[in-house]
C-alpha cells in the first residue's frame, strides 16, 4: 500500500466529489489510462475507484466518487466523513481496462463512467489519434468534469442530456464509424447492453462497476491446496474460496467481493477453475471472491 494525504475534496457534479490524493513521501506508483486503485477507508472498508487524473503526475492521484443512497458504506463515508488532511492508504494501480493501440477511437461514457475514459481520451489525442467522446447523463448538473472536458477537448466531445434529448441512437452511431475504430464504454448496465448490441464484439471494450446478472449451476464443494505451505483448505458449497482461505489463515486482499475489481486475484497451478467474474481472468489466474472449481481440487500459488 502507498500512503497518501487528502489534498482536495471538490464537488464536480451533483453528489460527486473528486479526491486529490497527494503522496506523503516519494513518488506514487505509475499507472496507465484505465487503471484503478483500492482506497482503504478509515471505516475498515476497501473500495475501488478509477484513476482520472494525469498519469504523468507521479505526486498525486485523482479519483471521483458518486454518492450512492444504497451504499454499502463506501461512498457514504467518502461524502460524509472524509476531510482534507486525512491520510489514506492506496493500493498499487491495477488495470483490467487498458487502452489498446488503434487508428481511431470512440469513447462512450455514462455518468460516473467518465472516470476511466478521461485519461484515455487525453492519451489518444496526445498521440495524434482521432478520438471522440459521447458523454451521456440525465442532466449537466449530474455529469462530472463536463466543464473540464469542454475546455480541454472541445468539439471532440458530444454531451447528451437524456432528460432533454433522450438516449442517443448507438446503432446509428455505429454505422458511421470506420472499421478500424475501437470503442471503449463505461457506464450503467443499460448503456453497456446497448453498446454490446450496436458495436462488434471484437472492437468493443467495456468496464462494469456492477457485476452482470448471470446464472450458474449449483455450487459444489472442492479443495484448495496452498502450494507454498502444503495446506489443504476445504471450500464448502455455501462459502467462497476467498472466505474459506481467510478462515484457514491464508487471507487474500479483497475489495468488491463481486468479481469486478480484481483485488483477490490468485494464480492457479493445477486444476480447472470455474470463472464467474466480470473481468475475464487471464490464463492461470482466478478471482477468489466469486469463482470456484470445476475439478475436485485446485492448487494455488499460496
Amino acid at each position: 500500500m502507498q500512503q497518501t494525504v487528502i489534498e482536495g475534496i471538490d464537488g464536480v457534479a451533483d453528489d460527486v466529489v473528486a479526491l486529490t490524493l497527494r503522496a506523503t513521501g516519494g513518488e506514487l506508483a505509475p499507472w496507465a489510462p484505465g487503471a484503478h486503485v483500492d482506497l482503504a477507508l478509515p471505516n475498515w472498508l476497501t473500495r475501488q475507484y478509477s484513476l482520472c487524473g494525469d498519469p504523468a503526475d507521479r505526486d498525486a492521484y485523482r479519483v471521483a466518487v458518486r454518492y450512492d443512497p444504497l451504499s454499502r458504506g463506501g461512498s457514504e463515508y467518502v461524502h460524509r466523513f472524509l476531510r482534507r488532511g486525512r491520510t489514506l492508504d492506496v493500493s498499487l494501480p491495477r488495470n483490467h481496462f487498458p487502452l489498446a493501440d488503434a487508428p481511431h477511437y470512440l469513447f462512450l461514457a455514462g455518468g460516473i463512467g467518465i472516470t476511466p475514459l478521461l485519461p484515455m481520451l487525453r492519451a489518444a489525442t496526445a498521440a495524434g489519434r482521432p478520438a471522440t467522446l459521447l458523454y451521456v447523463g440525465p442532466s449537466l448538473d449530474s455529469m462530472p468534469f463536463v466543464d473540464e472536458l469542454r475546455r480541454s477537448c472541445g468539439e471532440r466531445v458530444r454531451i447528451v442530456e437524456t432528460r432533454r434529448q433522450g438516449r442517443p441512437d448507438l446503432d446509428a452511431l455505429a454505422a458511421t464509424l470506420d472499421d478500424d475504430t475501437l470503442v471503449y464504454c463505461c457506464g450503467p448496465a443499460a448503456m453497456l447492453e446497448a453498446a454490446a448490441v450496436a458495436f462488434p464484439a471484437e472492437r468493443l471494450h467495456a468496464e462494469r462497476f456492477q457485476p452482470t446478472e448471470r446464472s450458474f449451476g449449483p455450487a459444489a464443494p472442492f479443495e484448495a491446496v496452498c502450494a507454498g505451505s502444503g495446506d489443504t483448505v476445504a471450500v464448502p458449497a455455501d462459502e467462497s474460496l476467498l472466505d474459506a482461505l481467510a478462515h484457514a489463515g491464508h487471507p487474500l486482499p479483497s475489495g468488491c467481493r463481486e468479481g469486478v475489481c480484481g483485488s483477490c486475484e490468485v494464480a492457479v497451478l493445477d486444476g480447472d477453475p470455474e470463472h464467474r467474474d466480470d473481468i475475464g481472468a487471464p490464463d492461470g489466474r482466478m478471482y477468489a471472491c466469486v469463482s470456484r472449481a470445476r475439478s475436485a481440487r485446485l492448487v494455488l500459488d499460496l
